[in-house]
């Protein structure tokens, strides 16, 4: 069902994308610059809007909001033109005289549903790749993130092509007409609930689309590393954006030899990045608003905490936080914790981390630190995710070469670089014949002798 009187902007996009203006490379490489300058020009506005949703530190923002945007238009721009050129392929002598080739086509009028926990990376990491491919787009930020959301309609507007890009604001009312339209392409980045409700809506219309979903990320440190880095890093990337991260090391499965030395090195970390009192620290984010603080608040009250634990409802603050004596019974590890409590589990043998793993729904990403190369081999053969990282963690979302998404219950598809292209086009086919020669051996009447020639042509010249 269509909904224009709602959405009268559709109309617009629509029909700059049916007068084929997208399409040409001219203006993709245009709006991917004026894209660029908008990140530029507007950063301290951009750190000012996410500093007042989580009171993240204008360098976070930079890491990982704005420079790696910045990144990805770079990497779109030098490679733009190779990703739009069609590929040649070769014709069965049967089917000759002939031509074939295959090239990437836009989908036309595409849905971007960002999330909260990074709102303009993951609205406008999207939209490169449909500005690359050629779409038309409409971005809906989340709503949880208010002044982010406000900035990027305001600011985008001075920027980007209006009658090709739109930013349309608002909650729960608003994504729901927005998925009632039909769409050429859904992009969503959320939770698995809503997840469902947007491919439910894809349904409707037969629209593909791509699901970016998370999940509980497990990280493995096996005896073999150094513990004190994997400490450090696995302190970085879990507490980084106050644990708000769908590709955070969700629970760490420590060898038992190991785990009173990566403990105590975890806490060592905690107070070399955020002081004693992390409350004070300009570099630890807050939770993003109540219901999230509440829901974090109920599972911090059902664990053992080993290191941290303090809250402060009026500040939205939730300590770093070790929670230890954790089975894979236990509560904290039935469902993603989105937030900055860490679980860790001891394991004797390897195969028992494993079948941990294999006891949780797929997650987005799995993590390793091992210098021992027959285990790094048998935890990727063993094991099932979105993407691996080995003896770092999140980086491995940063490379614009390496595709990014999930598995099953963490969502499919994939993007960034040319994956987003991809991602955001399809493969047109043409195939061009002569009008001759036109032998009757392909029409009926059929013979037996034309059949059984028939027969072999086909299966010996294919």
């Amino acid at each position: 069902m269509q909904n224009d009187q709602f959405f009268p902007e559709l109309e617009v996009l629509r029909d700059t994308f049916d007068r084929g203006i997208t399409r040409d490379l001219g203006w993709r490489i245009s709006q991917l610059h004026a894209l660029q300058k908008f990140l530029i020009e507007r950063q301290r506005e951009i750190a000012v809007a996410v500093h007042h949703d989580f009171r993240k530190s204008a360098a976070e923002t930079f890491l990982t909001e704005t420079g790696y945007l910045r990144s990805e238009i770079r990497f779109a721009l030098k490679h733009i033109t190779s990703w739009m050129k069609p590929s040649r392929v070769s014709i069965p002598l049967i089917y000759q005289p002939s031509k074939a080739s295959y090239f990437p086509e836009p989908y036309g009028v595409v849905l971007i549903i960002g999330a909260w926990n990074y709102p303009f990376n993951l609205c406008l990491a999207p939209l490169i790749s449909s500005i690359a491919a050629g779409n038309c787009a409409v971005i809906k930020p989340s709503e949880h993130a208010p002044h982010s959301s406000a900035l990027m309609a305001e600011g985008l507007s001075h920027y980007l092509d209006q009658s090709a890009i739109r930013v349309i604001e608002g909650g729960e009312q608003e994504s729901r007409a927005l998925l009632a339209e039909r769409f050429g392409y859904i992009f969503f980045t959320g939770s698995r609930f809503v997840g469902r409700e947007v491919m439910h809506a894809a349904a409707r219309h037969l629209t593909p689309l791509t699901l970016e979903l998370g999940g509980k990320c497990p990280c493995i440190v096996d005896e073999s590393c150094d513990v004190r880095v994997a400490a450090r890093r696995i302190v970085w990337a879990k507490f980084l954006n106050g644990g708000q991260t769908c590709l955070a090391p969700d629970y760490v499965l420590v060898h038992e030899k190991r785990e009173a030395e990566l403990l105590a090195f975890m806490r060592e970390a905690i107070t070399g990045f955020y002081g004693d009192d992390p409350r004070l620290s300009p570099d630890y984010p807050r939770i993003v608003n109540m219901e999230q603080f509440q829901r974090l608040e109920k599972l911090l009250a059902g664990s053992s905490v080993w290191s941290g634990g303090k809250s402060d409802p009026v500040e939205r603050y939730i300590a770093p936080t070790i929670l230890r004596g954790v089975t894979p019974a236990s509560t904290v590890m039935q469902s993603e914790i989105f937030g900055p409590l860490l679980p860790v589990i001891a394991y004797g043998e390897l195969s028992e981390a494993l079948d941990i793993i294999r006891g949780v729904d797929e997650p987005l990403a799995l993590y390793l630190f091992s210098s021992d190369t027959n285990v790094q081999d048998r935890v990727v053969r063993n094991s099932r995710s979105g993407g691996v990282c080995i003896n770092d963690l999140l980086f491995q979302a940063a490379i614009s070469r390496l595709p990014f998404g999930g598995l099953a219950s963490s969502g499919f598809g994939a993007y960034h670089g040319k994956a987003g292209f991809d991602t955001f086009s399809y493969q047109r086919s043409v195939l061009c014949r002569s009008l001759y020669p036109d032998p009757g051996l392909r029409y009926p009447p059929y013979s037996w002798g034309k059949f059984m020639l028939l027969k072999r042509l086909v299966t010996f010249f294919q």
